[in-house]
């Protein structure tokens, strides 16, 4: 009998090649949390597998425009300039649904990839424009007046291109609006995605007993209308509690925005949510 050892190089090959492909296949698939929002994820460890690891598909990460690098840092981008938007999400992400990641975790689609600019808005995108060139066979589009859906899907906040994004008939790229302006309907130009907005802004109950009617009512008013218009809604900067994110859920707010990755997932996994 032939042994491994003794195999023809072409047939070690395809044996490699074999276990390979059901390694991948065998991959334990995270269940994805539709209403969770990585916020911040960079912070932590492992940036974007954290996230992926914990079921999550709606990532955001802070970017500066540094020497012509697209630096990935909440403060101070001169000290985390290996760390740049592609070599931490867009690569990694692209190597997923390429078959090419050497990582256990990849995610279930679409993702939702937020950049939040932290320098010039024009001078950002335009960077970040060549950038998602590069990926454009992955990455949701507004092509010939059509949303067209792919894989990851980026949305813009922070420093907003308003301008640029309204004068591209063909981008990859779209905008997070702010929810306290969501009963203008932007949507003729498919320029929104989502309507996001602080959660101090809207709110004042921290968590500590109940929210007041008219709070509640205030908060599932905007919801509706951002709905009406067909975008998801977060508040971010919310207290990370659980009756926070139950009065959240409850009022339909899509997206929990924490940088609590398990305590989040454990909640929206425990069991039903009314």
């Amino acid at each position: 009998m032939q042994t491994a050892s003794h195999c023809p190089k072409h047939l070690k090959l395809f044996i490699l090649l074999a276990l390979m492909i059901i390694g991948h296949a065998a991959r334990p698939q995270t269940p994805s949390l539709v209403n969770a929002f990585a916020h911040n994820d960079y912070w932590h460890k492992r940036p974007l597998y954290d996230a992926l690891e914990n079921g999550y598909t709606h990532i955001e990460a802070d970017v500066y425009l540094r020497e012509g690098k697209l630096v990935v840092a909440h403060i101070l981008p001169f000290l985390h300039r290996n760390k740049t938007l592609e070599k931490l999400y867009l690569k990694p992400l692209a190597d997923c649904i390429n078959g090419k990641s050497t990582q256990a975790a990849c995610p279930s689609y679409p993702v939702m990839l937020m950049i939040d600019i932290k320098s010039d808005a024009d001078e950002t995108y335009l960077a970040l424009q060549k950038l998602l060139e590069k990926y454009r066979s992955v990455i949701s589009g507004y092509e010939n007046g059509q949303f067209v859906q792919r894989k990851i899907t980026v949305v813009l906040s922070g420093h907003k291109p308003y301008r640029l994004l309204k004068s591209q008939t063909d981008r990859l790229a779209f905008i997070d609006e702010d929810l306290m302006k969501s009963r203008q309907d932007t949507l003729t130009h498919n320029i929104y995605q989502t309507a996001s907005c602080k959660y101090s802004k809207l709110l004042t109950w921290d968590g500590r007993g109940d929210i007041s009617k008219a709070e509640r009512q205030k908060l599932c008013d905007l919801v509706a209308v951002a709905h009406r218009f067909g975008k998801k809604v977060r508040l971010w900067a919310s207290p990370d509690k659980k009756n926070v994110w139950q009065e959240l859920l409850s009022c339909g707010v899509d997206l929990i925005n924490t940088d609590k990755l398990v305590a989040l997932k454990d909640f929206l996994t425990s069991g039903p949510i009314q």
